[in-house]
């Protein structure tokens, strides 16, 4: 009988001999729809940019970069922080490692209704997962929030009006039980001037600019805000905040970090 498959030398287990370990080898930036977890409707789809990566003992020439397509494919339709640790022990167990690395960034849609006529309409937030499995697993929950800010100090000194931005506040949390994207967004949305909608009609405009002037923030004050609200935040155990304003009459950005 014909061996269809005749035996292949396997170059990447083969030995090297410079005795340099690396921390991470694997693939990078690979385009994968999934299926993530929503509040509202149970799922959503979205389209994810993933980086899996595994160490490489000193000995091995290289790793099976195919085997971690393989492993994206059997997981593709259940990526969420419930499957994390299976992905990420599989990945370990298949590619024979110490420590396995999975990143999977994500947009992901809240429908969100304008304040006075509820005119419904979709905002995107970046989104991720990014998890290492050791002996022990570290998952980080990501979320990249658009708002509006309106400055104090040029309400404060302005015989009238003042002028606003729009910012991104970007939070990393780590957690001891599920926690929902549509929470975290939440919080930091709570923290700012106003919150960013995708369709606004003039009575939504008046009362969203309106509201905005009423809540002057720094992006001090914003980074402080969301801290606050992360530490009562059920189940979040760490987190890392910080806010950009791209800022309305100056040609630079406003910062500020919490670690």
């Amino acid at each position: 009988m014909i061996n269809k498959f005749p035996l292949i030398a396997d170059v990447q287990n083969m030995h090297d001999n410079r005795q340099i370990p690396l921390r991470r080898v694997g693939i990078k930036n690979i385009r994968y729809p999934i299926t993530v977890l929503d509040k509202v409707k149970g799922t959503q789809q979205t389209v994810a940019s993933i980086n899996m990566y595994v160490n490489l003992p000193h000995q091995f020439k290289g790793t099976h970069m195919s085997r971690f397509v393989e492993i994206l494919n059997e997981y593709r339709r259940k990526i969420n922080v419930k499957t994390f640790a299976k992905i990420l022990t599989e990945m370990k167990n298949r590619l024979d490692s110490q420590e396995a690395h999975l990143e999977v960034d994500f947009p992901y849609f809240i429908e969100k209704q304008a304040p006075v006529t509820g005119t419904p309409g979709l905002v995107e937030y970046g989104c991720g997962l990014h998890g290492t499995m050791t002996d022990r697993l570290d998952m980080v929950l990501a979320a990249r929030v658009p708002i509006t800010t309106v400055c104090p100090c040029s309400k404060e000194i302005s015989d009238y009006g003042a002028h606003n931005q729009r910012g991104e506040v970007r939070v990393r949390v780590r957690f001891n039980r599920f926690l929902w994207l549509e929470d975290l967004i939440a919080e930091v949305e709570k923290a700012s001037s106003s919150e960013v909608y995708s369709v606004l009609k003039r009575p939504d405009e008046k009362f969203v600019t309106e509201r905005a002037y009423d809540r002057p923030m720094f992006v001090e004050d914003v980074v402080r805000t969301v801290c606050q609200g992360l530490k009562v935040l059920p189940g979040v155990t760490w987190f890392a905040v910080e806010a950009e304003n791209f800022e309305s009459i100056h040609n630079h950005s406003a910062y500020a970090c919490s670690t």
